[in-house]
């Protein structure tokens, strides 16, 4: 027996809005290529270029719970507003984001990181001295290549302390192309 397409979209989105799944995924096309983009019942928890889907789908049941789906519902509201942020047409997220696996520290150098103004770069050593541990530059870069939540919070505006675009996890060209799509870079 085949299911329709919609049937199946249907059935998938009973199951979000029922609260039947503790994380839905979905793969969503940018710019900047296919984003595998993940949501729990609190929000935003995951955002990876390139991603290998299975091995993205062992980590969520590990880590969120087994009832993972595909379901673009939990996710509609980040689609629309990477879309909108890729048009010029946003420059803040407002989104609800679960980042309660998260160390403290991390927290709070992802907290001060997304204080930093759409369109301007900090390095590595001022985001460690906003976040208290101003000699914590190397940590602070270990923050940024574990975030799991790129572009929303924004670990590419974070640059080497020389100015040089240094250490993103979507690549350095990727990084390039945002920090130009904000005007950082002329």
């Amino acid at each position: 027996m085949t299911v329709s397409l919609d049937l199946d979209r249907r059935f998938r989105d009973a199951a979000a809005r029922e609260g039947l799944v503790d994380v839905a995924y979905e793969l969503h096309d940018t710019p900047l290529g296919s984003l595998f983009l993940a949501g729990t019942e609190r929000g935003l928890c995951r955002i990876v270029y390139d991603a290998e889907p299975e091995r993205e789908l062992d980590f969520l049941a590990r880590t969120f719970g087994l009832r993972v789906l595909r379901s673009s519902r939990p996710v509609d509201e980040a689609r629309r507003q990477l879309d909108e942020y890729f048009e010029h047409r946003r420059t803040e997220f407002d989104l609800a984001l679960d980042l309660r696996l998260l160390a403290e520290f991390n927290r709070r150098v992802l907290d001060e990181l997304v204080r930093v103004p759409y369109g301007e770069v900090v390095t590595y050593g001022e985001l460690a001295a906003r976040a208290a541990r101003p000699r914590a530059a190397r940590a602070v870069g270990t923050v940024m290549n574990r975030n799991p939540i790129p572009i929303v919070l924004p670990c590419h505006r974070v640059i080497g302390s020389t100015g040089k675009l240094v250490g993103y996890g979507g690549g350095l060209d990727r990084k390039e192309a945002l920090l130009r799509l904000e005007g950082a870079l002329l």
